[in-house]
């Protein structure tokens, strides 16, 4: 692992010194980007982020993309479209630590704004098939067409636009940019594609980051709960 490590393209993540984020202002509020701009983030060949909405998850994962020099609408190093800015100003604020020799390109998937980036795809006689398949066969046919792509791939909430067989074959994917060399950072809230067992895993919430394992993450805790007796929760919506 070590030799790879040489090579990631992103090894950390850190404020930029000369570009301080100021503490009061969004979105440095969050627990957990005020945890990264004060301590910073250290990455793994595959990093995953869980953690409930606005925890801050989607937060760093955008900023992570777009101080890499990605759309942070998504696509490859090469997309340079932009609908409605949506994304904060943290890229701004990040310096990333890279590798010597390292690949820097770079894929990044956000499930929020896909269908803006297969029109622009559209717009530029790059489409695939998209306009005659679903949301999630689009976002399958997207990461496969691209697999070779040896770099950063960053996936922000995949599984929003995935069935559970979508998810799996997602995570194969992964599996193999890992082989690959490539380097994978992922926010999401599915327990299927937290579980690679290379993954470091950061759990964000009113404490900020934390490390954690799989069989720790409350995340997968709800989730077993709620299917081995699923009555439990149900009753509460009772009339």
């Amino acid at each position: 692992m070590s030799g790879f490590l040489d090579y990631q393209p992103v090894r950390r993540v850190a404020e930029h010194s000369l570009a301080p984020m100021p503490r009061g202002a969004w979105p440095a509020t969050i627990p957990a980007v005020e945890q990264l701009l004060d301590d910073g983030l250290e990455l793994a060949p595959l990093t995953v982020l869980v953690g409930e909405n606005g925890s801050g998850k989607s937060t760093i994962v955008e900023a992570i993309a777009a101080a890499y020099g990605l759309n942070a609408e998504g696509g490859t190093i090469n997309a340079r479209h932009q609908t409605q800015p949506t994304e904060s100003r943290l890229s701004g604020h990040l310096q990333l630590v890279r590798s010597a020799g390292a690949s820097r390109a770079g894929v990044f998937l956000r499930a929020e704004t896909m269908h803006g980036h297969f029109a622009y795809l559209d717009s530029i006689g790059s489409a695939g098939m998209h306009n005659f398949q679903s949301h999630g066969e689009s976002f399958i046919e997207f990461f496969t067409d691209r697999s070779r792509i040896n770099g950063l791939w960053i996936f922000d909430e995949a599984e929003s636009a995935l069935s559970f067989n979508g998810c799996l074959m997602l995570l194969s994917h992964i599996s193999d940019l890992l082989r690959s060399g490539s380097q994978v950072i992922m926010s999401t809230h599915s327990p299927i594609l937290a579980s690679l067992p290379q993954a470091r895993l950061y759990e964000i919430g009113e404490w900020g980051l934390r490390e954690s394992t799989y069989d720790d993450l409350e995340m997968v805790r709800n989730w077993r709960l709620f299917l081995d007796a699923p009555g439990r929760y149900l009753r509460h919506f009772e009339n």
